[in-house]
C-alpha cells in the first residue's frame, strides 16, 4: 500500500509540475480577476496579503459540491476535519493543531468567523454553506487580530450582501441516497439608501448506514435556516448593515460501524451484520443524535472618516444542542450478558448544552495608499453556557453471554454546570512601506480573560440507582484569570504589483479552561493551562502579468507549549467514559504548502495544491491503546520511566505508603490526531461554447493524502491508510449565466475512508481482543446527483 501511495505522490506531483509549465508556455494576454479578502480586517487584494490564505468564492464552492464547512477541507491545503461520536467533539485542524479537548470549558483552536461574528465554541462551526460571497481559511495563529482561540488559524465566511440591483437566485440538488437540497436568494433595493436580501435553505438528507436492529438509515439529517440582512446608506460616509440568522438541525449523527473483529463473541452480539472494513451497517436501539438550533444578530456600522474607516460590530448569540450517544452498542431493548458486573445495556447517555455570547468589536482600518497601513481596535465579549449531563446504564451480574439478562442494579449519574468568561482585548497591526517594496510588519494585542465555572454532581437520576461515575457533591466553583500579550513581526518586500515575499515571526495564545463534565472536581479543580505558540512562517505570492500562472508557496514552523489535549482514562472493559483535560508538554508541526491557479486559455483551468505537515507531541502520562495495558511492566519509586510504551509507576502517597498507577505513557516524537503529512489536490476545468446560447463544463477533483492515526495515545490500530478520492461533474449553463444544470459523481472509484477510528474490549478475560469502530461519511461510497439552478 505504501508504494501505491509513493507512486501515486510522484504521479501527482509530476503531473501537476507538468501542467503548470505547459500553462506558462501558452499564457495568454488577457488578465486574471483580482481576489479581493478581508484576512487581515481590510480589504485587500489576496496577492498582498503577507500569509498564507485559501480564499474560495460561493461559485467555487458549488462547482465541487462543498455544501458546508465539513466539506470545506476538500479544497483547502493542511485542513482537516475530525468527526466525533457527536458535534460537541469534531473539530477541525490546520497544520496538524486542532481542538482536543471537547468539554464546553475551553477554548476551539481553529476560530470559526462569520460576517466578523467570532462562534463562541467549536460546536457551532458546522455551518451550511448558503449565498456565500466567499471563504477564506488563514493558516497558522492568528491571535494578533483575532484574538485568543485562533492558536491553529481561521475559518472566515463571508455571506453575501444586499445588491443595489434587484436579483435572485435559487438552487435545487438532488442526489442518491435520498439527498435533497434547496436554497433560494432575493435581494435588491427598497429606496434609493436601503437594500435588503433573504436567504433560505432546506436540506433533508438520508442516512447512509443501515441499522439492522431497527431497520432504517441512519447518520443523515435535516436542517433548514434563513438570513436575512438589512443594508441602510445613513448618510455618504455612514453605512449599517443589520443581520439576523436563524438555523436549525435535526441529525441521527454519529452511529459508528464495526469495521473490524477482534473478539470472536463480538458476532454475537450484532446480530447478523457482519462487520468488514466497508461495513455500513450498524446494529443497536438507535438512540443516537444531535438536535441543535443556532441565532445569530449583529449590526456592522461602517463610519468613513476620510483618511480611515470606523468599524463597529456588535453581535449577540444563542446556541442549543440536545445530542445522546449509545455506548453499549447493543440491538437489545432489554439488558444483554456480556460480562459480570458490566453493562448490560448502556443507552442513555444524553447532554445538552447552551452557549450564549455578546461581543463588541470597534476598530479603525486606514484607508489610502500612504506609506503606513494599520488596523487599530479593541474587542468585548460576554460568554455564559450551561452544560448538563446524564447517564443511566443496567447491570448484570450473571447470565449466558448474548442473552437477556435480569439487571441486579441500575446505575447512574447526573450533573449539570455553568461557565462565565469575560474577555477584554485591545489590538493593532501596522505596515509601513520603508523604501521601494519593503515593509516592516508589526502587531500587537493585549488581552484579559477572566473565567468562573461552577457546578455539581446530583448523584443518581432515579432513587436506588448506584452511583455511575462518582458520587452526589454540593454546588462549587471556582475562577481564574489571565493576561497575555501576543503579537506579530515581519519583513515583506513586492518586487512589483505581481509578486511578493513576506517572512514572519507570531506569537499566538489560547485561553485557559476548566472541565465543565460530570468527571470535573468543581471544588478543587485547576485550570487547564494557556495554551502559548511561536510560529515562524515564509512565503512568495505571484501571479504573471496576464493572470495566467498564479502560485502561492509558504514554509513554517510553530512551536506549541502547554498544548491542550484531552487525555483519554476511560476503562473500556467495565464500559465507564471518562476523558481528562491536560496540558501537552510541547508540541512541534513545520512544513511547506503549495497553491497554484493555470489558465493557459479562457477555455481551460487548473487549481491544484501540495501540502507537507510534520505535526508533533510530546506528552507524559497519557492512558495507553488498551491492548498494551494489560503487559504493562511496573517502574518502582524513582525509577526511570521508558518512552514511548505503556508502564505502571510507583509513588509514595502523602502517609508515605507505596501507590502502584494505573498504565500510562510518556509520548516522544507522536504523531497529532487526524494530520496526515501530505494532501494533494488538483481540479482541472475545461468550459466551451456549445453554440451561441449554451457553454458545456466537465471539472474533474481530485484529493489525496497520506497515512494518519485518529488519537493522541498513538493506538496503532487506529491508523488509517492514505488514499485518494476523485470527484467527477459536468454540465452546462446558459451564455448569460442564467441557468445551469450541473451532474456529479462523488468518490467515483468508490475509496473507502474514515473520519474516526476507535477501539472497543467486551471483558476483562480478553482485554487485548479489540474491536473496532469507526464513522464514515456518506462520501465514502460512490454516489451521484445532480444540481439545478437558476438566476435573475
Amino acid at each position: 500500500m505504501s508504494n501505491i501511495i509513493r507512486s501515486l505522490n510522484r504521479a501527482m506531483l509530476t503531473g501537476s509540475a507538468s501542467l503548470i509549465v505547459m500553462a506558462t508556455a501558452h499564457a495568454q494576454t488577457e488578465a486574471q480577476d483580482e481576489i479581493v479578502v478581508t484576512a487581515q480586517k481590510r480589504t485587500e487584494r489576496l496577492l498582498d496579503v503577507p500569509l498564507a490564505v485559501t480564499a474560495i468564492n460561493g461559485d467555487a464552492l458549488n462547482d465541487r459540491q462543498i455544501f458546508d464547512t465539513n466539506t470545506l477541507v476538500q479544497a483547502v491545503p493542511a485542513l482537516n476535519f475530525q468527526q466525533g461520536n457527536n458535534p460537541t467533539n469534531s473539530s477541525f485542524r490546520i497544520r496538524g493543531v486542532g481542538t482536543s479537548l471537547f468539554n464546553q470549558g475551553v477554548e476551539a483552536s481553529v476560530s470559526v468567523v462569520v460576517d466578523g461574528v467570532v462562534s463562541a465554541r467549536q460546536v457551532q462551526s458546522f455551518t451550511d454553506f448558503s449565498d456565500i460571497e466567499r471563504v477564506e481559511v488563514l493558516r497558522g495563529p492568528q491571535g494578533t487580530l483575532f484574538g485568543k482561540n485562533a492558536s491553529a488559524g481561521v475559518i472566515n465566511v463571508v455571506t453575501a450582501r444586499p445588491s443595489k440591483t434587484f436579483e435572485g437566485r435559487a438552487s435545487v440538488t438532488v442526489a442518491e441516497g435520498d439527498e435533497y437540497r434547496l436554497s433560494s436568494t432575493v435581494s435588491g433595493p427598497i429606496t434609493d439608501t436601503l437594500r435588503a436580501r433573504i436567504t433560505g435553505y432546506y436540506n433533508d438528507v438520508g442516512g447512509h448506514i443501515y441499522n439492522a436492529f431497527t431497520q432504517r438509515n441512519e447518520n443523515g439529517f435535516d436542517s433548514w435556516g434563513v438570513r436575512g440582512k438589512l443594508e441602510w446608506d445613513a448618510t455618504d460616509r455612514l453605512n449599517l448593515l443589520l443581520a439576523a440568522d436563524y438555523r436549525q438541525n435535526n441529525a441521527d449523527c454519529c452511529q459508528g460501524v464495526l469495521v473490524s473483529v477482534g473478539n470472536p463473541q463480538r458476532l454475537q452480539l450484532i446480530g447478523n451484520t457482519g462487520a468488514g472494513a466497508n461495513n455500513r451497517q450498524s446494529w443497536n436501539n438507535g438512540a443516537t443524535f444531535a438536535d441543535s438550533e443556532q441565532k445569530t444578530v449583529s449590526l456592522e456600522a461602517n463610519l468613513d472618516l476620510g483618511g480611515a474607516t470606523l468599524t463597529s460590530i456588535t453581535a449577540w448569540q444563542k446556541y442549543d444542542i440536545a445530542n445522546n450517544f449509545e455506548p453499549d452498542r447493543l440491538g437489545s431493548s432489554v439488558p444483554i450478558f456480556v460480562t459480570a458486573g458490566g453493562a448490560g445495556q448502556f443507552d442513555y447517555n444524553y447532554g445538552t448544552t447552551g452557549i450564549e455570547q455578546f461581543s463588541q468589536e470597534v476598530r479603525a482600518a486606514s484607508n489610502g495608499n500612504g506609506p503606513i497601513s494599520y488596523v487599530v481596535g479593541a474587542y468585548y465579549s460576554d460568554l455564559h453556557i450551561d452544560r448538563a449531563f446524564s447517564r443511566r446504564r443496567a447491570v448484570c451480574a450473571t447470565g449466558t453471554f448474548g442473552q437477556p439478562c435480569t439487571p441486579s442494579g441500575y446505575q447512574s449519574l447526573a450533573h449539570f454546570a455553568a461557565l462565565d468568561s469575560y474577555n477584554v482585548s485591545g489590538f493593532g497591526q501596522a505596515e509601513w512601506t520603508v523604501v521601494g517594496g519593503l515593509k516592516l510588519i508589526g502587531g500587537l494585542r493585549v488581552q484579559y480573560e477572566k473565567v468562573t465555572v461552577g457546578g455539581q454532581r446530583t448523584g443518581p437520576m432515579v432513587a436506588g440507582d448506584g452511583n455511575f461515575g462518582g458520587a452526589a457533591s454540593v454546588y462549587a466553583a471556582r475562577s481564574a484569570n489571565d493576561t497575555a500579550v501576543t503579537g506579530k513581526a515581519g519583513a515583506q518586500y513586492a518586487f512589483s504589483r505581481n509578486a511578493q515575499v513576506y517572512a514572519s515571526y507570531t506569537r499566538g495564545y489560547k485561553g485557559l479552561g476548566f472541565d465543565t463534565e460530570s468527571g470535573a472536581d468543581f471544588a478543587n479543580q485547576a485550570p487547564v493551562l494557556p495554551e502559548h505558540v511561536d510560529a515562524y512562517e515564509v512565503g512568495f505570492k505571484g501571479r504573471t502579468a496576464d493572470g495566467t500562472l498564479t502560485v502561492a508557496v509558504a514554509a513554517f514552523l510553530a512551536d506549541y507549549t502547554n498544548l491542550q489535549i484531552q487525555a483519554n482514562r476511560s476503562d473500556p472493559i467495565l464500559q465507564t467514559i471518562q476523558f481528562v483535560q491536560t496540558n501537552a508538554g510541547s508540541s512541534r508541526t513545520k512544513g511547506f504548502e503549495v497553491e497554484a491557479t493555470v489558465r493557459p486559455s479562457r477555455h481551460f483551468s487548473l487549481t491544484g495544491s501540495v501540502s507537507y505537515t510534520d505535526a508533533s507531541i510530546n506528552v507524559d502520562g497519557l492512558n495507553c491503546p488498551t491492548q498494551f495495558q494489560a503487559a504493562a511492566p511496573t517502574v518502582g519509586v524513582g525509577g526511570v520511566r521508558p518512552v514511548n510504551s505503556c508502564y505502571r509507576y510507583q509513588y509514595l502517597n502523602g502517609s508515605g505508603t507505596t501507590v502502584t498507577s494505573g498504565p500510562v505513557q510518556d509520548v516522544r516524537g507522536g504523531q497529532l490526531p487526524a494530520s496526515p503529512k501530505w494532501r494533494i489536490s488538483l481540479s482541472p476545468r475545461f468550459e466551451h461554447e456549445l453554440g451561441d446560447a449554451l457553454v458545456g463544463f466537465i471539472q474533474t477533483d481530485l484529493t489525496f493524502q497520506s497515512d494518519q492515526i485518529f488519537a493522541v495515545e498513538q493506538d496503532p490500530l487506529g491508523k488509517q491508510d492514505g488514499y485518494a478520492i476523485v470527484d467527477l461533474s459536468a454540465g452546462f449553463k446558459t451564455a448569460d449565466g442564467k441557468y445551469s444544470l450541473t451532474t456529479f459523481v462523488k468518490n467515483l472509484f468508490d475509496q473507502n475512508y474514515y473520519t474516526s477510528l476507535s477501539g472497543a474490549t467486551l471483558n476483562a478475560a480478553s482485554p487485548t481482543l479489540i474491536d473496532l469502530y469507526a464513522n464514515v461519511p456518506k462520501g465514502a461510497s460512490r454516489y451521484v446527483g445532480a444540481t439545478a439552478s437558476v438566476r435573475f
